[in-house]
């Protein structure tokens, strides 16, 4: 079954993740989880939050990268990813206070699909949305055109 990026609403809507979602680095699984959130915004492709429970233990600690606000979401802080002797600097973000709409969100984290060895739905190898900001996890049914590419920021 495909969806369009362009059908997601704005603000964006968070549900369940109905596919299992796993993260490698370091040449090590960092997460498993089959609880995680996504959120769908108008021209993104799905971003992935799972629970901090299911991050293997020390492969998140804060960054001093500081933080950055979504004007739906509130304040994102940013955290390293540490596996297997690498580290990816401000590689993963959260929203520990989130606004009201978004409070199923506090203790769940996103991470960039292309700072990381491997993402995956399910058995499904994701790939990273485009751009240096966004973490859009794009699958197969994912449709677009996608935000993210150049040229497309100020959509």
């Amino acid at each position: 079954m495909s969806e369009n990026v362009w059908d997601y609403p704005r603000p964006p809507r968070l549900e369940p993740c109905k596919r299992r979602a796993r993260v490698e680095f370091g040449g090590e699984l960092i997460a498993d989880s089959s609880r995680a959130l996504r959120v769908l915004e108008t021209s993104h492709p799905p971003v992935i939050y799972i629970p901090l429970q299911d991050f293997v233990a020390a492969a998140l600690v804060p960054s001093d990268q500081g933080s950055t606000f979504c004007e739906f979401k509130g304040v994102a802080e940013y955290l390293d990813v540490c596996a297997g002797g690498k580290v990816a600097a401000a590689a993963a973000w959260t929203y520990p206070n989130p606004v009201a709409a978004y409070t199923a969100l506090a203790g769940h984290i996103a991470v960039y699909p292309e700072r990381m060895d491997r993402c995956l739905l399910d058995d499904e190898v994701v790939r990273a949305q485009e751009g240096d900001f966004y973490g859009g996890w794009v699958t197969d049914e994912i449709e677009g055109p996608l935000k993210g590419g150049p040229g497309t920021r100020g959509w």
